[in-house]
């Protein structure tokens, strides 16, 4: 039997800390994705919370804001909607990690924790997050899909595991922060 999986990817430029504006930037792209006839809208590393969040994630009320903004988009993928992957600081077992989320059918249907840290430049996320195991596949609509988070993709190991795990798909969400001449270094 042949699965298929419509996926559309969520170009959007969150902002950081404004987790309302940021849940709404997420639903004009699921319901432009809905209209298109996708299945899963993937959005990017960190993007409800905004990239980079720095000191933000260690202050409870944000930390309560993003849970209670997770539990609003998913409650919105029940009822046949598109599922939604999205990035977010996520706690766990009195950790912090920078994590992927599938939110489907009305609830959140896996957690994939970020296992490369960054700790150079403006990227400071081994003091902020802890480091995840390597991810298992999740499914969706019966395609098992290899979720990593940014730099989880620069070495091989979760690829190759995902892989060895029967991940039919690999999906990675990113975040950078804006850099100013960025486009001219990288011409």
């Amino acid at each position: 039997m042949r699965k298929t999986l419509h996926i559309a990817l969520a170009q959007i430029n969150p902002t950081v800390g404004d987790v309302p504006g940021n849940i709404e930037v997420i639903r004009s792209a699921r319901d432009r994705a809905a209209r298109d006839g996708a299945h899963l809208v993937v959005c990017g590393e960190l993007a409800l919370s905004g990239y980079p969040p720095e000191d933000l994630v260690l202050k409870d009320a944000f930390l309560q804001r993003i849970e209670e903004g997770v539990a609003q988009l998913a409650e919105d993928t029940g009822g046949g909607a598109p599922a939604i992957l999205l990035g977010a600081p996520w706690r766990r077992g009195g950790r912090l990690y920078n994590a992927a989320l599938l939110l489907e059918g009305g609830t959140v249907k896996a957690v994939r924790c970020k296992h490369d840290l960054p700790n150079y430049g403006v990227f400071d996320e081994k003091r902020i997050f802890s480091s995840g195991p390597l991810p298992d596949p999740v499914t969706c609509r019966g395609v098992r899909l290899g979720v990593m988070v940014c730099e989880d993709m620069w070495t091989p190991d979760a690829a190759e595991y995902l892989a060895g795990e029967g991940a039919e798909v690999l999906i990675v969400l990113n975040g950078s922060p804006f850099e100013m001449g960025k486009t001219g270094t990288r011409l």
